[in-house]
């Protein structure tokens, strides 16, 4: 007999099941999201299962951006990840069980007749269901050593209902389902038998998945319903089936409105794991009108009460808003880390690190934090862009020329001492201070844009400051 997973357990047990032909898209993280916290909020088990039955889809490549990915977001699991594709013995040997109880059955049908038979359907515009052809005859009607297939007896009457912990009742005539095939014709399970034998196992307490998947439900309770007269101790779980993600417009979620890898949203978009999780939580959960909540809150809050009905709806701009929130509220440090990786060249983190109190504030995402800090790290000569290009004529380079030697008398280079210095400077050549301020600026970032520009004066320092400034003086038409 083949060994079962893990132990049976009295509290909730949840699992997230993707299956590795994809990267850890937005939909699965969310699941992945409400599972863990359902589990963490009971204080329960988060178990791991890779569904990786179609060996010819399923990549080294997907499992392991599904786990960096999860491991990113800061879901962890209680046991190591089960692997489906390892458990086939166990599958096959419920599926034996099934047969040699009555429960299932041999279907001989060849794929010429199966085909001929779904033709005969769409011709008379019937709904495409095995007929159960095999159900009721003898096995020994069938062409000695003809290869079979084994199928799962649905009731064929009467109707199936789930109490939905997110849907509430739902129904379904039993003549609705079919009676599907559990194992191939060359011993192989299918995913419908897989599914029940390996959340029975591991002893799942709730199915927490998307929408798209109830109608599976009814097909695999059957199963449930079968081993439990058998065995006695199969009892289903819990559904839980959460509404699916749209985009901003309504919309099927797709890769225009964002329906990508969580990788990239790490890497592409410079979005914090703390964001991804907080805007994920509020994707069909709420509490109240929070908006901002932490993962420890979170996990005190999390309840499938909060999740709604409907299609929640994916906004990358309010994904960077609420982003923008989390770096503000992040450690410098840690940020100077994370934006060095995405500055060409070498990198100052302990300079980088200094500069986020100005950066922040204003940056939305990792990306707008590392053009904003750029500037600290070029070399001379500046690139100037063509906007900042043109604030530095004639007029601006002289009087560029006369700050330069105005700020090299400075004996504190000081935000406020170099604020006072330049707006002395601004009254006596009778301007207004952007008119100093602004070439200032192009002189110092090659920009238009940059903190405020005594913090970028302090940031660089006396001796880079002036060398900068001489650079744009100097040039003279």
């Amino acid at each position: 007999m083949a060994s079962q997973v893990g132990a049976k357990s009295t509290g909730v047990v949840t699992r997230f099941a993707p299956s590795p032909t994809g990267f850890l898209h937005i939909g699965g993280a969310r699941t992945a999201l409400f599972n863990w916290l359902f589990a963490r909020h009971h204080g329960g088990k988060a178990l791991l299962r890779i569904e990786d039955t179609d060996r010819k889809r399923s990549t080294q490549e997907a499992i392991d951006a599904i786990l960096d990915g999860l491991d990113w977001l800061g879901l962890d699991y209680d046991e190591a990840p089960v692997f489906q594709s390892k458990r086939a013995e166990r599958h096959a040997e419920v599926a034996n069980k099934l047969l040699e109880a009555g429960h299932a059955y041999r279907c001989f049908a060849t794929p010429e007749e199966l085909e001929e038979m779904r033709a005969e359907q769409r011709a008379n515009k019937q709904p495409m269901r095995y007929d159960g052809r095999w159900r009721d005859r003898d096995p020994a009607d069938a062409p000695e050593g003809a290869p079979f297939a084994v199928r799962i007896k649905t009731p064929q009457s009467g109707e199936t209902v789930i109490e939905d912990a997110v849907q509430g009742t739902v129904r379904v005539a039993n003549e609705e389902i079919d009676d599907y095939i559990i194992l191939r014709a060359d011993g192989t399970p299918t995913y419908m038998l897989a599914v029940v034998v390996d959340d029975r196992d591991m002893g799942v307490t709730h199915v927490i998945r998307g929408d798209d998947h109830l109608n599976n439900a009814f097909r695999q309770l059957p199963i449930y319903h079968a081993m439990q007269q058998i065995e006695g101790d199969w009892v289903q779980p819990i559904y839980a089936h959460i509404p699916l993600i749209h985009g901003a417009d309504g919309a099927k979620l797709s890769k225009r409105h964002g329906a990508l890898g969580v990788e990239a949203y790490r890497d592409d978009f410079g979005i914090l794991p703390e964001a991804l999780f907080n805007y994920l939580l509020r994707l069909g959960w709420g509490h109240g009108d929070r908006e901002e909540i932490t993962r420890e809150e979170a996990i005190e809050l999390f309840d499938l009460g909060g999740v709604g009905k409907s299609p929640s709806r994916f906004d990358i701009k309010k994904l960077e808003n609420l982003n923008g929130h989390y770096i503000r509220e992040a450690d410098d440090a840690r940020l100077a880390e994370l934006v060095g990786e995405r500055i060409a060249g070498e990198v100052d983190t302990t300079l980088l690190a200094s500069a986020m109190p100005v950066l922040k504030p204003r940056a939305k995402n990792l990306n707008e934090l590392a053009e904003g800090a750029a500037f600290l790290f070029a070399k001379r000569p500046l690139e100037i862009t063509e906007k900042a290009a043109l604030l530095l004529d004639r007029e601006a380079r002289g009087n560029l020329a006369i700050l330069a030697q105005r700020l090299r008398q400075e004996n504190h280079w000081t935000i406020e001492a170099l604020e006072a210095s330049t707006k002395a400077l601004a009254e006596e050549l009778d301007l207004g201070l952007g008119k100093l301020a602004q070439p200032l600026r192009a002189a110092l970032t090659g920009t238009t844009t940059s903190p405020g520009i005594f913090d970028v004066l302090v940031l660089l320092g006396r001796k880079e400051s002036l060398a900068r400034i001489d650079a744009q003086a100097g040039a003279v038409d």
